[in-house]
């Protein structure tokens, strides 16, 4: 199962000569392709194991894959067409290295700037979330022994026995500036044992103790922190002391600087010199920069940033409360939560305690009780790839924390949910902001594990609770799948339809409602742009909510043939999912022409990349999906060429596809086009005016009949 998966990701990827290089992080593979534009991610998304797909800029694609993802890379390095690739990665290069390698090269989109510092935050952190996790729960244990009364968690007086156990976990948030400088000195292609080097230097005896207490060492008391501020004259020059010791903003300065003064020493230095002159200048170079000017900067960068948040958790609360939970399902997905993370870890340094987890941790438990409800959903449907995915993620959240696989695997394929969860984070912010917020003296996985590490507990608590079940019980009424995907599902679940296997049916219906999913959710957009936009006029939101003129009540409209051929009723389109109705009703047409034009004027709401489908939205407020062929999404655009893009404006006769017929036939696939309404529901009846003999373009095809006006009283 496991070589199967990893083959058909390669398959589905454009084979091994498509990919330029393969990495993978904690929950997904990270591919750098030749060409990005000619993988199907429906077809990606279908294949067994795989969560989710994220096309990106410059030809980046990344494949969801959640925590087993080290061993689909495994086995995907292991197949045997990948040892003759391109794509195999470089003998004695990390993968860090072959990023760096490829960015380099220019492998980047229009805003590469924003992904390369992202990627660098990111990266930074990513490869020590295990022992980060692994030290928050170490604290959870000690922050329930203190509640049950078997010690003191914060005294300064318990045995040496807890002053050794709190050493288990002291040591990562004590010497996280060096790994953070090691990881980011990585990340830039650095010699990372140089940025660690150089982070060390501030953190050793001979500067924090030494230095600080040396006879031209002065040092004045903030009475209001009750916290000492001591300048050290070196050489004549003052010396703001700081103690870096689980300190992020400043190694991540720093390493952003080691980048530029490394690299420059390397191009000066021939190189038989540069293993003794570059380290050796790097830290005559970097160590006096890091401690007089980077240092003071990072520290008065996160305190400010801190101090300004604190404020509003003091003033006003409550809006600090919300805020915080619902922008941080928009920041997570995009790993723009790192700053906020890192304000975390100063907070903690410099106050003794952090406000910001608490809030955080209501939008992770409405992630979990999204995910649970997907869970119990899912089983209520009998979907055991979702019931797999949705378990998996709600294990890793609920006792680890870890929200990715919820967002990447269930969340942002299904867009339903975010509304549902947002109502939960909105209930949880505003419980915690009633109660009073809530903190914590360690950085903490917010999990059902470390709940006692936050003070008062039964505030937060209660807030991760509310904030779960919300979440949760609007996920179960308001369900997480569009009405296609959920009557796909439905139908799915009794493939024999055609006598098919439930592979190719799940195939084939990921293919088709893709787009119509598309169109459906196009349509609603379409239908109240105006009125969600904040600068819309008032007359452009009457002109949105005004009714179309094929829903005015009874009114008939008919849609013309698209396309020139012979016409079937749906029933006999050789696909199961067509063939239900269940992507929408109309007919299927054998084509005789070799282009599909608009039936009537309209906008494009979807155009496949691989020219196959094309839907609209007709001014008449029809929803069209036309589908060249079956299973046609294979062939990677072999064969079609699309004329239009998405947003483009149609007039009635303007082409939108053609298609080579033979190309079809000859790669194995029916040319068979269906022809569909995708949005039938919002019409008394969908009839196809013919279903059988030839029709040229612009023949009547389907009428739509709106519903019946309401009775009023």
């Amino acid at each position: 199962m496991a070589e199967n998966t990893a083959q058909e990701i390669v398959d589905t990827i454009g084979g091994p000569g498509n990919i330029a290089s393969l990495t993978h992080c904690a929950t997904r593979l990270r591919f750098e392709l030749n060409d990005n534009s000619i993988v199907d991610k429906a077809a990606m998304e279908s294949i067994p194991g795989v969560m989710g797909a994220v096309p990106q800029s410059g030809n980046r694609y990344q494949v969801i894959i959640g925590g087993g993802v080290q061993s689909v890379y495994n086995d995907i390095q292991n197949l045997p067409v990948m040892a003759t690739a391109g794509a195999a990665p470089a003998a004695g290069k990390s993968d860090a290295d072959l990023k760096a390698d490829l960015r380099n090269q220019g492998v980047r989109g229009k805003f590469s700037w924003l992904d390369s510092f992202f990627e660098f935050l990111s990266d930074s952190f990513r490869p020590i979330l295990g022992v980060l996790l692994g030290a928050s729960l170490i604290i959870a244990i000690a922050a329930v022994l203190d509640a049950l009364g078997v010690v003191e968690f914060r005294s300064a007086d318990k045995g040496a026995s807890w002053f050794f156990y709190d050493t288990m976990w002291r040591g990562v948030f004590y010497f996280l500036p060096i790994m953070v400088a090691y990881n980011g000195a990585k990340k830039l292609n650095v010699d990372p044992w140089l940025g660690a080097a150089i982070m060390g230097a501030l953190m050793t005896p001979e500067f924090t103790d030494n230095v600080k207490n040396a006879a031209n060492t002065t040092c004045t008391t903030n009475a209001t922190l009750g916290t000492d501020q001591c300048v050290a004259h070196i050489f004549g020059l003052p010396l703001q002391m700081n103690d870096y010791s689980g300190q992020v903003f400043v190694p991540l300065l720093m390493v952003g600087l080691l980048a530029v003064v490394y690299k420059m020493l390397k191009k000066i230095f021939p190189e038989n010199l540069q293993m003794v002159f570059v380290p050796f200048f790097s830290l005559l170079i970097m160590v006096p920069l890091t401690a007089f000017i980077l240092g003071p900067i990072g520290v008065w960068a996160g305190n400010g940033l801190g101090s300004g948040l604190s404020y509003m958790n003091n003033h006003w609360p409550i809006v600090f409360a919300i805020v915080i939970p619902l922008l941080y399902p928009f920041l997570v997905p995009l790993g723009l939560h790192w700053p906020l993370n890192a304000l975390m870890l100063m907070n903690i340094k410099t106050l003794g305690y952090d406000f910001i987890q608490g809030p955080m941790g209501t939008w992770n438990f409405a992630c979990f009780g999204a995910t649970a409800a997907v869970l119990a959903l899912s089983l209520k449907d009998k979907d055991k790839e979702m019931q797999q995915t949705a378990s998996g993620a709600l294990a890793a959240g609920l006792l680890g924390g870890i929200s990715e696989p919820s967002l990447y695997g269930i969340h942002l394929r299904f867009k339903r949910i975010y509304p549902s969860m947002l109502a939960g984070c909105l209930a949880g912010g505003i419980t915690i902001g009633v109660l009073g917020g809530v903190t914590t003296n360690a950085f903490a996985f917010t999990s059902l594990l470390t709940i006692p590490v936050f003070s008062p507990m039964w505030k937060y608590a209660i807030s991760v609770l509310i904030a779960f079940v919300v979440s949760m019980a609007v996920v179960m009424i308001r369900g997480y799948k569009d009405p296609v995907t959920a009557a796909v599902t439905a139908d799915g679940n009794n493939a024999a339809l055609a006598g098919t296997t439930d592979a190719t049916v799940g195939r084939r219906v990921a293919d088709a409602a893709a787009p119509a999913a598309t169109v459906g959710a196009a349509a609603a957009t379409t239908g109240a742009a105006a009125a969600a936009d904040a600068g819309a006029t008032t007359a452009a939101a009457a002109v949105a909510k005004a009714v179309k003129p094929a829903m005015e009540p009874d009114a008939v409209t008919e849609v013309t043939s698209p396309l020139a051929g012979r016409v079937m009723p749906l029933s006999e389109v050789p696909d199961a999912a067509f063939a239900a109705g269940v992507v929408g009703k109309g007919v299927g047409i054998d084509p005789s022409g070799d282009t599909v034009y608009a039936p009537a004027a309209g906008k494009v709401v979807v155009a496949m990349d691989s020219g196959h489908a094309v839907g609209l939205s007709l001014d008449s407020g029809v929803e069209l999906l036309v589908h060249v062929g079956i299973d046609t999404v294979q062939m990677g655009g072999n064969g079609f060429q699309l004329h239009v893009a998405k947003g483009d404006r149609v007039e009635a006769g303007s082409p939108l596809i053609t298609f080579d017929r033979a190309a079809i036939e000859a790669a194995g696939y029916s040319a068979v086009t269906p022809v569909l309404v995708t949005n039938p529901k919002k019409f008394a009846s969908v009839t196809p005016l013919t279903e059988s003999g030839e029709v040229a373009v612009g023949d009547r095809l389907v009428s739509t009949t709106g519903k019946p006006a309401k009775l009023e009283g």
